[in-house]
Formats: C-alpha cells, sequence, structure tokens
C-alpha cells in the first residue's frame, strides 16, 4: 500500500490544500496545536478484504489475491469565524471554501488509478465529522480494488 498512498498524495498535492499527508492522528490528540497546515488532507486506507483468485507457480507468494479496499481522505479546515445570514459575504466565502476543496479534490480522485495492477478510485460517502474545537472536517471514502496482490 504504500505505492498506492504515495500516488494519491502525489495527485492531491495539485489541489489548493496546504498540508497533505497519511492520517497518523494529526487531528485526535493535538488540540490546540495541530502539527497541520490549514486546510488539510490526510489519506488513510481503512479497510481492504482480500478474495483468493488462483495460483501462480513463478510468483511468491504461490497463491494469488484480489483486494478491495477502502481509502479515506480527510478534509479539514480551522473554522474561526460564523457564516450566518449576517455575516460579511468574504467572511462566509472563507469559512465554506471547505467545500471547493472538497468537491476539487472529488475530480482529482474519482476515476484515478492508484497503481499499475488495480482499479479506479470510486466515491462512496462523504460524512461530516462533528468537533468540539473549531475544526471543520468531512471524510471522504472512495473504494477501489488492486489485482494479483
Amino acid at each position: 500500500m504504500k505505492t498506492e498512498i504515495g500516488n494519491i498524495q502525489t495527485k492531491l498535492l495539485k489541489s489548493s490544500s496546504k498540508y497533505v499527508d497519511e492520517d497518523w492522528g494529526q487531528l485526535d490528540y493535538y488540540a490546540p496545536n495541530f502539527p497541520v497546515q490549514w486546510p488539510c488532507t490526510l489519506i488513510d486506507v481503512t479497510d481492504i478484504n482480500f478474495d483468493n483468485i488462483g495460483k501462480d507457480r513463478k510468483a511468491t507468494p504461490v497463491n494469488r489475491q484480489q483486494a478491495q479496499g477502502i481509502v479515506t481522505l480527510t478534509i479539514a479546515n480551522l473554522k474561526l469565524t460564523n457564516s450566518s445570514g449576517q455575516a460579511p459575504q468574504l467572511q462566509k466565502d472563507n469559512v465554506w471554501s471547505i467545500w471547493d476543496l472538497i468537491e476539487e479534490t472529488h475530480k482529482l480522485m474519482q476515476g484515478f488509478r492508484i497503481s499499475e495492477n488495480g482499479g479506479d478510485l470510486i466515491r462512496r460517502s462523504l460524512q461530516r465529522i462533528k468537533r468540539d474545537d473549531g475544526v471543520q472536517q468531512y471524510d471522504i471514502t472512495y473504494s477501489f480494488s488492486l489485482n494479483n496482490v
């Protein structure tokens, strides 16, 4: 998965996210001094299931498998101002900019082939994560497949 995560990270560097890295808990226990720049995108492979698809006596291991997995992209920004109906438009635009990053990320990821022996990323879900520390966070999940692993 090292290659696949690296390929996703390289592709995401084309986004307007200021910090793109593997998710190792940067948003979990570090408030108020998060080790990220805002907005950020974090990458995590959250689930992989394997099926046997046969044997190749020339390969190691001999048993070949197909993998079906889920990669989760966490998009987050520090939200320090509100977006109420009475707020200035510039303030609202800054607060809502996370939606621009979510759309930009999706355009980069949807259909992106993560490796030579893999299929395309296909979006499965978008979920808001409620937090009490001023961080606005959304998790987007994409499915993928890998063959002969």
